[in-house]
């Protein structure tokens, strides 16, 4: 049996799934995305007149990243200490890698979810950076 959540604090999926499924005590979270809620807007991404993303900013796109994941974690009644693992996707390795390691590290200080982390030519909205993460629950 498993257990569908959608978490109100989080941008809306962009395809038809839910934000997180929890089967047993894992809890598996869709891939997450550094949209504001509400808004959709993504953070530090620079647009022409066409509106074309011409500039962004993988510090602040990765800082609204993990908001999301802690709105998508508390509804689930969980936390960044319960991730197991964690898929990062970024679209420019070479550009983002270091600057995104170190906001990385500042937000799971404590917590040290195994991680892998690759480049991907593009990802589903105009976004430079993705997160799709396992977690471990107390049972209920």
């Amino acid at each position: 049996m498993s257990e569908s959540i959608d978490a109100s604090g989080a941008p809306q999926p962009v395809g038809a799934y839910p934000h997180a499924r929890r089967v047993g005590n894992l809890l598996f979270l869709s891939g997450l995305g550094p949209r504001v809620p509400g808004t959709d807007e993504v953070p530090g991404n620079v647009y022409d007149a066409d509106g074309k993303v011409v500039d962004y900013d993988i510090e602040r796109q990765t800082r609204q990243l993990v908001a999301n994941l802690d709105a998508v974690l508390a509804a689930s009644g969980a936390s960044r200490s319960d991730l197991v693992d964690i898929t990062v996707f970024l679209t420019d390795m070479a550009r983002d890698f270091m600057r995104f390691n170190a906001i990385y590290a500042e937000c799971f200080s404590e917590a040290r979810p195994c991680r892998t982390t690759v480049e991907i030519n593009a990802l589903p909205t105009q976004i430079a950076v993705e997160f799709k993460c396992i977690a471990s629950l107390d049972p209920q």
